[in-house]
This record gives structure tokens, sequence and C-alpha cells, in this order.
């Protein structure tokens, strides 16, 4: 199916992660020019930037204004614009802390990482479609955000935010500026990426967390990337805006296989 990418220029923050990663590659198999963000994952973005034929790579640290201001600055200098933005880039804290022991430290660096990054990524995004009248945004939250997470009130806090009220402002604010503009999310479940693997690699864990999907199995990158691809698209996704796509084998509260 032909989805109307090539050609487009698109900007996926945390491209040196898994989701991000994927991300890229999904964009560019379409024919999209992508231009590939990392913070810390130098070399992880170079080497994507490689496989895909020279993307433009340009780092920065999200959390910050500056940095995401001048990767935007660059972004629309390297690809001559913007037309998509997938605000891939967060982190999930791996440790278990239960809130009445969650300092306050964490609490903050975690609502950075992800609320704060993703308000700078789509305040700038936003900047550029004013300016050019048009413009999709494809954000990331997490099953965390939809059905809470023990041991990570943190990120299921700051990924609800971005879910429920950020995704639900940003779609009705869009089209004061673009008639056509767009803002979705894509909730990934328990996903195989860099950023999980060492808790994945727990053989009891997978168990527990799949006994509440119906497909009985881990996502992997590129079944999340393609629900970003899909919602981006005005070709495939032209009459959808404020919603949530979950990709999470079916996931909820239930134990559903034993």
């Amino acid at each position: 199916m032909e989805t109307g990418l090539a050609g487009k220029r698109v900007l996926v923050t945390g491209a040196s992660g898994g989701i991000g990663g994927a991300c890229a590659r999904e964009f560019a198999s379409e024919g999209s020019r992508v231009l590939v963000h990392y913070h810390r994952g130098r070399e992880r973005a170079e080497a994507l930037s490689e496989e895909l034929g020279g993307a433009p790579i340009v780092g920065g640290d999200l959390r910050e204004e500056e940095p995401v201001d001048e990767l935007f600055r660059r972004s629309v200098e390297e690809l001559g614009g913007l037309d998509v933005c997938a605000a891939v880039a967060g982190k999930w804290p791996e440790e278990d802390v239960p809130l009445w022991e969650l300092s306050l430290e964490r609490w903050e660096e975690t609502l950075r990482a992800n609320l704060t990054i993703t308000y700078l990524t789509a305040r700038a995004f936003l900047r550029e479609v004013k300016r050019t009248g048009h413009g999709s945004l494809v954000m990331i939250g997490s099953t965390a955000g939809l059905f809470g997470e023990a041991g990570h009130a943190d990120y299921a806090a700051a990924k609800s935010a971005i879910v429920h009220g950020l995704l639900l402002s940003l779609k009705n604010e869009i089209v004061r500026i673009a008639p056509g503009g767009r803002v979705n999310v894509v909730c990934p479940g328990w996903t195989e990426s860099p950023m999980t693997r060492t808790t994945l690699a727990d053989p009891e864990l997978v168990r527990r967390v799949t006994r509440t999907m119906p497909l009985g199995k881990l996502a992997q990158p590129e079944d999340v990337a393609r629900q970003v691809v899909v919602l981006a698209s005005d070709e495939l996704s032209g009459h959808v805006t404020g919603q949530v796509v979950t990709v999470a084998g079916g996931m909820e509260g239930r134990v559903l296989n034993e």
C-alpha cells in the first residue's frame, strides 16, 4: 500500500535506541529523507546513518531548550524543512521503586527524560508547522501510561500525561496553524530493545508479563515502528488525529495465559 512518505522530511528523536532506530529504518524504506537524532549513543547513530546511506545525524540532550532548538534548526537546514516528527526519545528507569521509597530526584529526572523531552520536541516541531502550515507529529507513550506500572509510578505518570493531556490538547492546537495537521501517539508494551535488554533477560519476568497478552509474546521494535509510520502517513491516516495505537499484543490487566 502506498504511504505517500517518499521524499517526506522526517526527524526521528532517540534514533540510536531500538524503537527509534527501527522508526528511522521504516521511514527510510518508504523513501523518506530521515535525520537521525541521538543523545549518548553516537556510535549506534553513526552506524545507522551509514546503513541508511549517509542520513544526517545530530546529537543533543533534549531535556534542555537550547539543544532542542539546535536540533530543529539543523534538521531544517539538512533536510530543507520538516514534514514529520517521530518523538521517540525517552527513558524507562530500570530499577523497581515503590512510591513511598521514590526520591524526588528520580521523580523529577524521569519526568524530564520523558514528559519534558516530549513537550520541548513537540513545541519546536509545532513552531516549524506554524511556519509551513503542515505537519504530522507522532509521540511515543507506553502501556504504563494506560494501565500504570507498579514500581515505576514516575514513568507511568510521565507517559500518561503524554497519552492524555498533551495529545488531546495538541490535536486541537495544531489545526490552528495547519488545517490538516495531525498529532497521534503509539503506546508500546513490553518491547525488546537496548533500554529493556537487561530486564528482559529474566525468563521469569518475560513469562509473567506475557501472561496478560493474548498474543503471548514480546514486541519487536519494528512492530512499534510500523505503527508510527502508518500514523505519520497522510495517505493512510489523513483523517486520524488525537488517537492512541497500542502495540502490546492485546495486553490488559487480566491473566490470559497460564
